[in-house]
């Protein structure tokens, strides 16, 4: 089995994995307050997730001077969080920062080691088939196969569009013709243009089920559970 980060095929460093970990979920985060004189804790639920730490045991059979430096130089440059695939998943992917640093144990002679990678992960597992473009020209259903409300990419024009029970407003105004509206980052922009000034409503956002959409865009769903 291998792992693919950033884009980058990890069996290309004549890296191996293993999957021990790679079905751990993450933990909800919620506080307790324990209140003097009343049984038990109150909960808070904060209404998030929290990153998870995934661990790769992995192995270089044999070659492992040259591809350690490989490896190591590669994860080293790569910033930030990228994609993180692995085959035990084939479905879905995660968005990962590698964490660094790795304790090999070598083999006799150098030859080959053993090590784990670690990655800090976003708590999503994000579903590939949402990152689809759907084309809405009048209106429509899309149905969310999962039990957790998506934030979509939308792109569309001048005017309203209405997913749900959301709706969302480009004025008329707006400089360009071609708006992006990250439900996730909650920003409308084109390019390295802002244009957040351009838009009213509430973006939206896709429950479990069957959403009815009404206007003229394309949507990428960003399907994701955990």
């Amino acid at each position: 089995m291998t792992l693919a980060y950033d884009g980058q095929r990890m069996d290309l460093f004549g890296v191996r994995i293993s999957g021990e970990g790679v079905f751990n979920t993450p933990s909800r985060d919620i506080e307790f307050l324990s209140v003097p004189g009343r049984n038990g804790d109150l909960s808070i639920d904060n209404g998030r997730y929290k990153n998870i730490s995934i661990t790769y045991p992995a192995f270089i059979k044999d070659g492992f001077p040259q591809k350690n430096r490989a490896l190591v130089s590669f994860l080293a440059s790569v910033k930030g969080y990228k994609r993180l695939e692995d085959d035990y998943n084939p479905d879905y992917y995660r968005m990962a920062v590698y964490q660094g640093g790795i304790d090999f144990a070598t083999t006799p002679w150098n030859r080959g080691a053993k090590f784990d990678l670690v990655f800090n992960c976003k708590p999503q597992k994000y579903l590939k088939v949402g990152e689809q473009t759907h084309t809405i020209t009048t209106s429509g259903v899309l149905f969310n196969p999962t039990r957790f409300n998506a934030k979509p990419l939308i792109k569309t024009g001048k005017g309203t569009i209405t997913i749900g029970d959301y709706t969302i407003t480009v004025a008329n105004d707006c400089p360009v013709n071609e708006i992006y509206l990250d439900c996730d980052l909650m920003n409308a922009y084109n390019g390295t243009t802002n244009l957040n000034n351009y838009v009213s409503g509430t973006f939206p956002e896709l429950v479990p089920g069957a959403n009815a959409i009404t206007g003229n865009f394309e949507i990428q769903p960003r399907w994701w559970t955990i």
